[in-house]
């Protein structure tokens, strides 16, 4: 018996131990958490965002690359910038690629603009690149401070409404149409298979059911291997494929083209302010504010994020961010990078279930966009459409990203209206040179295009 009692105190003091160098390494307790809040929140984090696995490489392989290469590489991207950012930004966020960016990837760049999708991969790793610098010699504060903030919002609502309609397109639901350019599509077993996903996607979210996307997805694939529309996996768990046909495959060269421009700009304004908004808003909700205001070690969390973008354009998927479902665990508790260590843990163990995820049909998970395209667009409340000069060019910019299947040209148009809006009111001092020099590239962007 005294034995026994003498390891169980050994174990309790080697645990304790083990949970002190967790400590002081995330300092979770002086932030007012603890191990077990932070590994729910961890959790929570990753049930939110794992449908990413799927709606990536979905998106991606309509750009002519490998599918089973982009899961992996999604799940790699995901996880590693992920790691990145636990330890260097000590906070509860995680990274993958993003929601909006994937889609500008494929359907604005490759599809739109037919250049090839190594190309495509260039054009993110350039962006990346130019935000690093950016970063690292302050301009970036220059840059942040010339947007208005009615455009970046206007811009988040204007995504959002693209990708639902990317989305409405691969749930089959709108087709193209000679005579009106887009037509409700046939009401085929595989489209009522989709719509059925996309409802019970909004009644898990009225009902606020944790990973109620990523529980979709699944209820819709094993609806589909049922009625005989999917295949069952040969395998449930397999080493994952090689990333072999995507990896390393950029072209920087050939993205050094004045036509490109853009695309660069827009891949690095929509991460930049995207990540800087979502940051700066979750970390002042958590109290990681100095007492001037300022977010502690917000440089180093920007400093994680485009490193994983750089990271992620290597390994070939498009820009890798900071999600906004990591919101989830910072609800649940989570206050620092520990949380984001166990959802990079739990995305690394889905590398062992790839057959799994290779089954998921595109109109299964083509209703996650929409929904992503639900929580974008409802940031159209913050702006201000009783000033005309702001009411046009949020207009002009939502509108035109679905319209012309193009965020970079939603974007210029913006950026010129209001411009223009603000000549015409005799307000052009407010315009300052920085926007100037943007709203110029706008146009170059639009005369090439």
């Amino acid at each position: 018996m005294e034995v026994q009692r003498q390891h169980g105190e050994n174990l309790q003091k080697e645990s304790n131990h083990y949970l002190s160098f967790l400590d002081k390494i995330f300092g979770y307790t002086s932030r007012g958490s603890n191990m077990k809040t932070e590994v729910i929140g961890g959790i929570t984090t990753f049930l939110t965002m794992a449908y990413i696995v799927f709606v990536n490489p979905a998106i991606l392989s309509d750009a002519g690359m490998d599918k089973g290469a982009l899961i992996t590489v999604t799940i790699l991207a995901t996880a590693i910038g992920t790691l990145i950012f636990a330890f260097l930004g000590n906070a509860p966020f995680a990274l993958a690629p993003g929601m909006g960016l994937n889609a500008f990837f494929t359907y604005s760049l490759v599809i739109g603009q037919g250049i090839p999708w190594q190309q495509a991969l260039g054009v993110v790793f350039i962006s990346g690149t130019i935000f690093f610098i950016l970063a690292v010699t302050g301009v970036r504060k220059y840059i942040a401070d010339a947007i208005p903030k009615e455009l970046s919002i206007a811009s988040a609502a204007g995504i959002g409404l693209f990708l639902s309609f990317v989305g409405l397109k691969g749930m089959g639901v709108i087709v193209g149409d000679d005579s009106t350019l887009v037509a409700l599509g046939d009401l085929t077993p595989t489209v009522l298979i989709s719509l059925f996903g996309l409802i019970l996607m909004g009644i898990f979210e009225v009902k606020k059911v944790k990973g109620g996307i990523l529980i979709s997805i699944v209820i819709t694939t094993i609806l589909s291997i049922f009625l005989g529309y999917a295949e069952l996996p040969t395998a449930i768990i397999s080493a994952p494929p090689s990333i072999e046909p995507v990896a390393f495959k950029l072209d920087i060269i050939g993205a050094l083209q004045f036509s490109l421009i853009g695309p660069i700009f827009s891949f690095m304004f929509i991460d930049m302010f995207d990540s800087l908004a979502f940051l700066i808003s979750c970390c002042k909700q958590m109290g990681l504010e100095d007492k001037d205001g300022n977010i502690k070690d917000l440089s180093k969390m920007l400093y994680a994020d485009v490193t994983s973008t750089l990271i992620g354009a290597l390994l070939g998927t498009s820009t890798v961010t900071t999600f906004g479902e990591s919101a989830a665990g910072i609800a649940a508790g989570a206050r620092t990078g520990l949380a984001s260590v166990v959802t990079a843990l739990l995305f690394f163990v889905t590398l062992l279930f790839t057959p799994l995820l290779g089954i998921v049909p595109t109109y299964a998970a083509s209703p996650a966009l929409v929904m992503v395209g639900v929580f974008m667009f409802s940031s159209i409340r913050q702006v201000n459409f009783d000033d005309s000069k702001i009411a046009v060019s949020a207009f002009v910019t939502i509108l035109l990203m679905p319209l012309t299947y193009s965020i970079s040209i939603g974007l210029c148009f913006g950026f010129i209206s209001y411009i223009i809006m603000h000549i015409v009111s005799k307000e052009s001092n407010k315009i300052s040179i920085t926007l100037w020099i943007i709203g110029v590239l706008s146009v170059l962007n639009l005369a090439l295009s």
